[in-house]
C-alpha cells in the first residue's frame, strides 16, 4: 500500500521538532558537495562515499554532487522536503564556501539541521559558526578527518541532541588522525552513479560519432579512490599538511587492490568504462611501499586505467614509471609551479628541479604515459611575459594537459599568513566572493590584472587548434587507443574551466578541432574496417590492434 506523502507543513514541523530535540527515530540523510557556480568538475568527491559506507545501515543515504547535478538553493530545499531529509552533511573547499554557506542556511531556514565539515570548516570554523561576526551556517562543524566522528554525528542527529563541535581528538585533547589499516569497503555496486557518467555530458551527435567509430562503452566513470593521506613536503601555499598531517598513513596493498577488482567487475556488469583517481595527495612519495602496490595490482590483474598525483622529483625512478604502465597508469598529475627555480624556493617548493622537467616528461612518453602539468602564476619572482615563457618550454615537451592557475592565499596557510602581515592581501576572505582567476593579493614582479591576463592567456594558447593540432601530429606514431585517449581527454578537459556544456559551445568546440577529430576518426574507421574477416574465408594475419572496449 503506497504511503501517502507527507505536506510540507508537516515537514516543516517534523524537521523543528528534529533540531529541538523532540524527534526520534531513523533519519534520511543527504551527502551534499556543492559546486562554486563557475569551474566544473566532472569527477566525484570521495567523502560522500566514504561516509555513506560509514553510516549505520538503518539510515537512507542519498548523495548529490552539484559538479555533476546542479542545483540552487531552492531546489535543494525542495529536494530535501521530497526525499524527507533529515540531516544533510555538507562537504567543501574553500573555493566552494560561498555556495555552501548559502545552501546550508536555506536548509536550516526550512527546518533541516545541517553539519558542514572539510578543509575549510576545519581552518575557519569560527565563520561557519557565526563566532566571527558573520551569520551561522551550521548547527554543527566536523573539524578534520570525519571518518570516527560521523558515526556519533549521525547517533547525536538521530536523538536530536547535536553537539557543535566534532573534532577526531583522544583522552587527553590531543588531535588524532584515523588509521587507515582497516580501510571500510565501499559498496560501489551499490552506490547510485549514474549523475556521475561523464559520457551522458556529451551531445548525442558526439556519442552517435563514438558509437560509429566502435565504441561500445554504454559509461565512463571516473571514480576516486585513495591508498593513503598525508604529504610531508609542506609546500607554503597548499593545505594538505595541515588538514591531513605531515606523516603519512596507507591502506593495505590487499584493501586498495581488492578494490580495484570490485570496480573491475562493476565494469563488466555495466557494460561501461571505469577508471579511477588515485586522490592520494602524493601517491608515490614512500617508493618502496609504491612498488610493492603496484607489483600487486599487476600480479593480482586489478589493472583499470588509473591517474595519480605524483611529484615530478619521484619520477626519475625508471622501475616506478615501468611499473606504474604495467599497472594501468594513464595520465600522472604534477605540480610543476613554475619554470623558474627562484619562485619555487619563495614557497617551499624547490624540490622540484625545473632543469629536469623535460627529461621526467619524456620518460613517461616512453612508457606511454601523460602528464597534466599544473603551474602557478602571479609568485612574486613573476614578470610580464611569464605565460609565453611557460609556453615555450612546454611546446618543447611531449603533449600533456597543461593546468594553469594564480597564486592563492588560501586562509592558515603560511602563505596566507606571510601576505597577511605584510598588509598585501587586497581580498582577505576571497571565498566569499569566488571568481576564478582573480587575485587576491598583490604580487611583486606584476600588476595583479597583469597576472590575471597571463594566466588567461596560457589556456587560449595551451586548448587552441593549433596547439591540439600539434598535440596530434606529434602522437601519430603512437597507437590509435593513445591518439583517441589523448583527444578525449583534451577535449574534455578542457571543459572543466572554459564554457563547454551546451550544445552549442561543444559544436564550436567539435568544428574548431576538425581536423584533429577527422584524423583519429579516419584511422578508428580504417581499423574498423581492416579488422573484419574477409568473405573468402579465414586467413592468418597479424594480430590486428584493438580499440579500446
Amino acid at each position: 500500500m503506497a504511503v501517502p506523502k507527507e505536506s510540507e507543513v508537516q515537514w516543516l514541523s517534523r524537521k523543528r521538532q528534529s533540531r529541538r530535540g523532540e524527534w526520534r527515530g531513523n533519519i534520511n540523510i543527504l551527502l551534499y558537495n556543492p559546486d562554486n557556480e563557475v569551474t566544473n568538475n566532472f569527477m566525484p568527491h570521495l567523502w560522500m562515499f566514504l561516509l555513506r559506507s560509514l553510516t549505520p545501515s538503518e539510515h537512507q543515504v542519498f548523495l548529490l554532487d552539484g559538479n555533476a547535478r546542479r542545483m540552487n538553493e531552492q531546489q535543494l530545499v525542495e529536494y530535501a522536503r521530497e526525499n524527507q531529509i533529515g540531516l544533510v552533511g555538507i562537504g567543501a573547499m574553500t573555493r566552494m564556501a560561498a555556495k555552501a554557506y548559502r545552501v546550508a542556511d536555506a536548509l536550516r531556514a526550512a527546518g533541516v539541521p545541517v553539519v558542514m565539515g572539510g578543509p575549510h570548516v576545519t581552518e575557519m570554523p569560527d565563520e561557519a559558526l557565526g563566532r566571527d561576526g558573520g551569520a551561522r551556517h551550521a548547527d554543527a562543524i566536523a573539524i578534520g578527518e570525519a571518518d570516527e566522528t560521523w558515526p556519533r554525528i549521525v547517533a547525536d542527529a538521530e536523538r536530536g541532541a547535536l553537539q557543535e563541535i566534532y573534532a577526531p581528538v583522544d583522552a587527553f585533547g590531543q588531535e588524532q588522525k584515523p588509521s587507515l589499516d582497516r580501510y571500510p569497503e565501499i559498496p560501489w555496486e551499490r552506490m547510485d552513479l549514474d549523475q556521475f557518467d561523464m559520457i551522458a555530458h556529451f551531445p548525442k551527435l558526439a556519442r552517435r560519432i563514438c558509437n560509429a567509430l566502435g565504441m561500445t562503452w554504454q559509461s565512463f566513470h571516473l571514480i576516486p579512490i585513495e591508498s593513503g593521506r598525508g604529504c610531508p613536503y609542506g609546500c607554503e601555499f597548499c593545505t594538505v599538511t595541515g588538514f591531513f598531517g605531515d606523516s603519512i598513513r596507507f591502506r593495505t596493498n590487499q584493501s586498495v587492490v581488492n578494490e580495484l577488482l570490485a570496480l573491475k567487475s562493476l565494469e563488466k556488469r555495466k557494460k561501461g568504462k571505469i577508471a579511477v583517481f588515485f586522490i592520494d595527495d602524493n601517491f608515490a612519495i614512500n617508493l618502496r611501499r609504491t612498488k610493492s602496490l603496484l607489483r600487486e595490482i599487476i600480479a593480482r590483474d586489478a589493472q583499470v586505467p588509473w591517474i595519480a598525483q605524483i611529484s615530478m622529483n619521484l619520477l626519475r625512478d625508471e622501475e616506478l614509471v615501468s611499473l606504474i604502465a604495467q599497472s594501468g597508469g594513464i595520465w600522472i598529475f604534477m605540480g610543476l609551479e613554475s619554470i623558474d627555480p627562484e619562485n619555487l624556493k619563495s614557497v617551499a617548493k624547490d624540490f622540484n628541479k625545473p632543469a629536469e622537467y623535460a627529461a621526467v616528461l619524456e620518460r613517461l612518453a616512453r612508457h606511454n604515459l601523460y602528464a597534466i602539468t599544473s603551474f602557478i602564476f602571479g609568485m612574486d619572482g613573476d614578470h610580464p611575459g611569464v605565460a609565453e615563457r611557460t609556453l615555450e618550454q612546454i611546446r618543447s615537451w611531449p603533449p600533456g594537459l597543461p593546468v594553469f592557475g594564480l597564486l592563492t592565499p588560501y586562509p592558515a596557510t603560511p602563505l596566507y599568513d606571510k601576505l597577511a602581515a605584510a598588509g598585501r592581501l587586497t581580498r582577505p576572505k576571497h571565498w566569499l566572493d569566488f571568481k576564478p582567476f582573480v587575485m587576491a593579493h598583490s604580487p611583486l614582479g606584476l600588476s595583479a590584472a597583469e597576472a590575471e591576463a597571463e594566466v588567461l592567456r596560457a589556456w587560449k594558447a595551451s586548448y587552441s587548434p593549433a596547439a591540439m593540432a600539434s598535440a596530434m601530429k606529434w602522437l601519430e606514431t603512437k597507437s590509435l587507443k593513445d591518439q583517441i585517449i589523448h583527444l578525449c581527454s583534451r577535449l574534455a578537459f578542457r571543459g572543466i574551466y572554459f564554457p563547454q556544456m551546451r550544445w552549442r559551445q561543444w559544436a564550436r568546440v567539435l568544428f574548431e578541432n576538425q581536423g584533429a577529430i577527422l584524423q583519429v576518426a579516419a584511422g578508428a574507421l580504417k581499423l574498423k574496417f581492416a579488422s573484419r574477416p574477409k568473405e573468402a574465408g579465414p586467413v592468418d594475419t597479424p594480430e590486428q590492434e584493438q580499440l579500446p572496449a
